[in-house]
């Protein structure tokens, strides 16, 4: 240790002795920054790629420990554990991500520069006093991240989508386009999969509803689950996919992978950015255009936005059944007319009309999700798509959410109830040997 710093522990170390009881902030990073610098100093990066990471973590724990006990830094319990462990996250992990990553209320991650992070907390945004050192620091972290899924950032590709090891997706945008320092957003998938029986607990899906729903699956109807940023698509795709039988060949097509199938045969594939030459990107078009000759039984999509909705319907009026896929949109009908926009911005020179009729014979259920002012997430309504009257879709409510009032606590309040309208697709799931009970399009809950 320098001299300068020793004095600066000395005295620190005098301030504890007659009173202090932690290290100032400022003090507290420098003591960091030295440690972590001669740590990296003493290591043989070829015995670190050799060994395994639990055994390293342990190795590297130790003598971090053995290091700040030997120096007798100004530190207390507490803030020596928290030292130890920054300095592994930052060599072995993700910085000052890593213990945001393990906290399993944190659903959402926001870092506007190196020193301005927001989370969002069962439900509710809010700025967080965890920062990096610089936005050097911050860049470091974001080039692990992409390059342990084979893509790249940098000047000449500002703009990134990843996974993290734990599914969670991430996006990155960098200088020059981001114009005060990079950009970083995670929307967390925690550690345990929500369920089916989780979202009735959560009150987001009513019992009943889900009872069809998990019919509709299992009797192969095309599901299309629709909404906003945030309000809960991919976590019902998820659950949905859990009602798919064994035996079924199920292929995903993602931007960035982070459905958590649990069937045993599925297949998973991932799109492709442009290499730095501009060439070798593979589409989601062309992910559906081949998996049409994998023996697909299932086809799950997560998010639909361009022009492959044209092979996705095709593929739904053409035998392959059961599809599943996300779109935003903030209303059935919102998400019925970005269908016809994504298939006219790959068919121009296809009638409106047939459009309609491509996409009427194609889906039959539409789930709307919404994300309510109290931050929860819930199922507003489920729709079945009729058939055609004249040159306009029709359809027919069969399960909705009517909002009442917010009460005292801030808390969202409303009805769930069936419309009474049998779906037409009740015959089809009694081919399948699943008969509805009347009473569950008759139900009324107030959540």
């Amino acid at each position: 240790m320098s001299s300068r710093l020793i004095d600066r522990v000395r005295g620190a170390q005098q301030r504890f002795k007659t009173g202090g009881t932690s290290t100032d902030n400022a003090e507290y990073e420098r003591i960091k920054r030295t440690l972590h610098s001669e740590l990296l100093e003493t290591l043989d990066f070829e015995q670190v790629t050799s060994t395994p990471r639990e055994e390293l973590s342990q190795r590297l724990r130790d003598t971090l420990t053995s290091e700040v006990e030997a120096r007798a830094l100004p530190l207390n319990r507490v803030e020596r554990e928290r030292l130890v462990e920054e300095i592994l996250d930052d060599i072995l992990g993700l910085g000052p991500l890593e213990p945001l990553l393990k906290d399993p209320d944190i659903s959402d991650i926001l870092i506007n520069g190196y020193n301005n992070v927001f989370v969002e907390k069962r439900g509710l945004l809010q700025r967080i006093d965890v920062r990096f050192n610089d936005n050097r620091h911050l860049m470091q972290v974001i080039e692990r991240i992409v390059s342990a899924v084979g893509r790249r950032v940098d000047e000449s590709s500002p703009m990134v989508d990843a996974r993290l090891a734990d599914g969670s997706r991430f996006n990155a945008i960098i200088p020059p386009l981001a114009l005060d320092g990079p950009m970083v957003s995670i929307r967390r998938f925690g550690t345990k999969q929500i369920t089916a029986d989780d979202l009735v607990a959560f009150g987001a899906c009513p019992r009943p509803v889900m009872d069809v729903l998990r019919g509709c699956v299992r009797a192969k109807l095309n599901i299309i689950i629709s909404g906003g940023t945030g309000s809960g698509k991919t976590t019902m795709l998820n659950v949905l996919s859990g009602f798919i039988p064994e035996g079924e060949r199920i292929i995903t097509i993602e931007d960035s992978a982070e459905l958590q199938m649990q069937q045993a045969h599925c297949v998973r594939l991932e799109t492709r950015p442009p290499n730095v030459e501009g060439r070798g990107e593979v589409t989601q078009r062309e992910l559906v255009k081949n998996c049409l000759r994998m023996r697909p039984d299932r086809i799950i999509l997560g998010e639909i936005r361009g022009a492959e909705a044209i092979d996705m319907l095709q593929a739904m009026n053409t035998g392959h059944e059961g599809s599943l896929a996300t779109v935003h949109a903030n209303t059935t009908r919102d998400a019925v007319a970005r269908f016809e926009t994504m298939v006219g911005m790959g068919l121009p020179n296809l009638a409106d009309k047939n459009i309609r009729e491509m996409i009427a014979r194609a889906l039959d259920v539409i789930i709307q999700l919404d994300r309510l002012p109290d931050g929860t997430r819930r199922l507003m309504g489920v729709t079945e798509i009729v058939g055609m009257e004249g040159s306009i879709i029709t359809t027919q409510d069969i399960f909705t959410f009517e909002q009442r009032t917010i009460d005292e606590d801030g808390r969202v309040r409303g009805t769930y109830r069936a419309t009474g309208t049998r779906p037409r697709f009740a015959a089809r799931l009694a081919r399948f040997g699943i008969d509805l009970p009347p009473e569950l399009f008759r139900f009324e809950m107030d959540v």
